[in-house]
Formats: structure tokens, C-alpha cells, sequence
């Protein structure tokens, strides 16, 4: 690998610099893989910018990979908008971050509304968030995520076959349709779903199917709840506390309930602050 480094370096083709540099990454070798997507931006790539945004990201240069972000936007490249949204979220900047998926949006990619929509239903705005995924139009993402806010607004159990459409997609979507079907006495299907979720990768299916567990095997829902937190779902360390209490282990369970409040879990935040201590 070090020797392809330095021959594919000394030249000028694009492609092989960015080939390198994602083998590089996928290694673990995040700073030589920014060398090459520096290099390939400096030999005319402007499109790589976003390469660059993503392992500035992996080396926790956070406000570095935000301008690299604008900086492939800038150069046509419309998901970049979606990955600084995401970002500027995570540091707490909600208007640079709603700026960033409208500018997606507007750019042609519908995911830009959808995430808007999360982000304006996630600070109260419904009449927002219902106008941004109207702008999505078509998507698959905007209908499943419109089916998710009716049920959650009215349990309607009418609105299966559309939860049901909207899973393959949809995370959300099929975390809300395992909540009809237990609201409905179907156990066992909601289980399914939302084993089946977890196995597509879609990390809202591990809090309920952990809170389903815990009903009858404690260690199963432990360790979807830890799968949660490794796939990025925040609020399952509130849970996963909960659940170590329990057992009695207080020291884990101030660790979980730690980060869950560090992450902006309120309900995290509340039983940390009542947690008994000595």
C-alpha cells in the first residue's frame, strides 16, 4: 500500500488518487486518505471535496469537514448538502443545518425536504414539517414519513397497509407499524418487524425491539439496546440505563445515563439528575 502511495502521488491521474484513497480509509488509514483526496482536489477534482468532508469527519475535525461539505456543493455534488445538514446538526447549529437540507431540496434531491421535515417536526414546527414534505412530492421517504405522523397523531390501525409500504424505506415507518401491530395483539409480527428492521440497518427498530424484549428476556434487550447506540440512536442509552438499574448496577447505568443526557436526551437528562447515589 505504501509503495502504490507513492507512485500513484507522483502522478496526475484523478481516479487513481481517489481509488487509493477510499482503499486507504476502508484500511483505517484516514490521514494518508486525506492526503489523496487533497491531492486529487488539488489536480482538478473538485467533486472529491465530500471525500474530504468524510474523513475530516472520521479524524473528529468537525468544522473543517463542514467546509469541505459547502465546498462540494458548491461543485454540483447535491448530497453534500444532506451530510453538512447532518452535521451542523449534530453541533447544534438547527438553522445552518435547516439552510443545508432546503439547499438540497432545492437542488433537486427530495431526501433534503425529508430531512428537513424531521428537523421542523423535531422542534415543534408541524405546519413546517408538513410543508417540507410536501415539497418532496413523490418520494418514498416523504409518504412513509407522513403515514408515521398520522398514527402517531391518531393510532389509526387504517393506516397499516400504508406503514407497511412505507418500512421498506422507512425506519420509522416500520417501528410504527410494529407499534400497531402490538396495540393490535400481534406480538409476535411486531417482533418480526422490527428484527427485521435491525438486520436492514434501520436503527429505529432497535429501542422498540429492545423495550420488547425486556419483557421476557433481559439480556436479548440489553444488547439490542447496545446495538442502538452503535448504530447512533441516542435515546436507547436512557433505556439500557433503566434496565441496568435493575440488575443493580448503578455504575453503568450513571455511565449510559450520562451519555444519553450529553446527546440531549431529556428524559435521560431528569433520571440522571434523581439518580440515587451514596
Amino acid at each position: 500500500m505504501d509503495e502504490r502511495m507513492r507512485v500513484v502521488l507522483a502522478g496526475a491521474d484523478v481516479d487513481a488518487v481517489v481509488d487509493l484513497g477510499c482503499d486507504l480509509a476502508d484500511a483505517g488509514r484516514q490521514e494518508d486518505a486525506l492526503v489523496c483526496f487533497e491531492r486529487a482536489v488539488e489536480l482538478g477534482g473538485d467533486w472529491v471535496w465530500g471525500n474530504v468532508g468524510n474523513t475530516l469527519l472520521e479524524l473528529d475535525r468537525p468544522l473543517e469537514a463542514a467546509e469541505a461539505y459547502r465546498r462540494a456543493a458548491a461543485a454540483g455534488e447535491t448530497d453534500a448538502w444532506v451530510h453538512l445538514g447532518h452535521l451542523l446538526e449534530s453541533l447544534g447549529d438547527l438553522d445552518g443545518a435547516a439552510g443545508a437540507f432546503a439547499a438540497a431540496g432545492e437542488s433537486g434531491l427530495p431526501e433534503g425536504f425529508v430531512e428537513l421535515a424531521h428537523l421542523r417536526h423535531d422542534r415543534g414546527d408541524l405546519p413546517g414539517a408538513d410543508a417540507a414534505l410536501t415539497r418532496a412530492g413523490e418520494d418514498p421517504q416523504a409518504f412513509a414519513l407522513r403515514a408515521c405522523w398520522e398514527w402517531e397523531a391518531t393510532l389509526d390501525a387504517q393506516l397499516e397497509p400504508r406503514l407497511r409500504a412505507g418500512a421498506a424505506v422507512s425506519g420509522a415507518a416500520r417501528a410504527a407499524l410494529a407499534a400497531l401491530l402490538l396495540l393490535t395483539r400481534r406480538a409476535g409480527q411486531a417482533q418480526q418487524q422490527l428484527e427485521l428492521g435491525a438486520k436492514l440497518g434501520q436503527r429505529e427498530c432497535w429501542l422498540p425491539l429492545g423495550n420488547l424484549l425486556a419483557e421476557s428476556d433481559v439480556d436479548a434487550a440489553e444488547a439490542a439496546y447496545t446495538a442502538g447506540i452503535a448504530a447512533g440512536d441516542a435515546y436507547c442509552h436512557h433505556n439500557l440505563a433503566l434496565l441496568l438499574l435493575e440488575r443493580g448496577d448503578l455504575q453503568r447505568a450513571e455511565f449510559h445515563l450520562a451519555a444519553g443526557a450529553a446527546a440531549g436526551d431529556d428524559l435521560a437528562r431528569r433520571a440522571l439528575r434523581d439518580l440515587p447515589r451514596d
